[in-house]
């Protein structure tokens, strides 16, 4: 008979000091990754931790499991890798908008597109902060930084639109300063089979404080968030009196209780629905900045797909081992 182990928090912490500036918040993104795997019923040893070169890439030395520090934009590639070689594997990716969409936006769409069963944290600071702060291909338009002084001039990836097009089947934001969000929808991401894209928007303290103030701060944030669940009206606002409706095939924002709008008339969340079409609105909105599991919808997974062609092989050819395979067709003796 075998015991349940039963995890908490510090099982997941490591014995090494946190290396991160005062402040970031890398901080909230570890702990909550750290309460989010008791919840996640896989042993320590079957979890890794993969990551390719930036601030978010120290992830693996901070966590009391296996990992692995990759190179620059290869994290993607490596833990697809990991994943085939043991399916039974938990594997996770943390990664930042460079690291991701820079150098290794090939693996990262592809990874995507293929839907091979892994979790990806995607570190969105809008900014290169491990090099001191040069532009990423989120950075704004017109923004300043090492490598822009008079204004970046190239338009930014939107990663939720990016995610979508590439074929996502799952994709989560939540803001950085977020723990109790992001620990559930780390949660949400694990039990979802494929690859599950988390996008933390995460502030650099250093070399780009306040991306997200007018988003994440506490005295604005329930007025511009909406944090979206399955199956529920998209309703927010510090008094729970606005939400969305389709206006013209646009979403528009709109006052319970004014103009004869009722709770009934505000959409419900439909995370499930194949059609990409509402979920790349939401990724795509202004205002209010959506929040939580916009997209999960199930479908098969690049294993499943590659086991089935497997089979198929198996029955219907006639090859069935390496030997045959080495006599098959038009073969030649060499005699002496």
């Amino acid at each position: 008979m075998t015991t349940e182990i039963k995890y908490t928090f510090k099982d997941f912490a490591s014995d090494q000091d946190v290396r991160w500036c005062p402040g970031c918040d890398d901080y909230v993104i570890l702990r909550s990754i750290q309460k989010a795997l008791p919840e996640i019923g896989k042993k320590k040893e079957d979890i890794v931790f993969i990551s390719g070169i930036g601030c978010s890439s120290r992830f693996p030395y901070y966590m009391d499991n296996y990992g692995i520090h990759g190179i620059h934009g290869r994290a993607a590639a490596i833990a697809t890798g990991t994943k085939l070689a043991n399916p039974h594997l938990s594997v996770w990716v943390a990664s930042g908008d460079g690291d991701s969409m820079a150098i290794g936006g090939n693996h990262f769409i592809h990874t995507l597109r293929r839907n091979i069963d892994m979790n990806y944290i995607l570190f969105n600071n809008e900014i290169y902060g491990l090099t001191k702060g040069q532009f990423s291909p989120t950075s704004l338009l017109g923004q300043k930084t090492k490598s822009s002084p008079y204004g970046n001039t190239q338009a930014p990836f939107n990663p939720g639109e990016l995610a979508i097009g590439a074929q996502a089947k799952f994709f989560a934001r939540v803001a950085g300063n977020d723990a109790k969000l992001q620990t559930k929808i780390y949660i949400e991401a694990e039990k979802h089979k494929g690859t599950s894209l988390v996008e933390v928007l995460q502030n650099c303290v250093i070399f780009n404080d306040g991306a997200y103030k007018d988003i994440t701060d506490k005295s604005v944030k329930d007025d511009v968030q909406l944090v979206v669940e399955h199956g529920k009206p998209m309703i927010f606002g510090k008094n729970k009196d606005k939400g969305l409706v389709l206006d013209e095939m646009k979403l528009k924002v709109v006052k319970i209780g004014e103009n004869g709008i009722t709770e009934d008339d505000i959409l419900v969340h439909d995370a499930k629905e194949p059609d990409a079409t509402l979920h790349l609105a939401l990724v795509n909105l202004k205002e209010p900045v959506v929040m939580g599991v916009i997209r999960a919808v199930e479908d098969e997974t690049l294993i499943e797909r590659e086991n089935k062609v497997t089979e198929l092989a198996k029955k219907t050819n006639p090859i069935q081992s390496f030997e045959e395979l080495l006599f098959s067709g038009q073969t030649y003796e060499v005699e002496e």
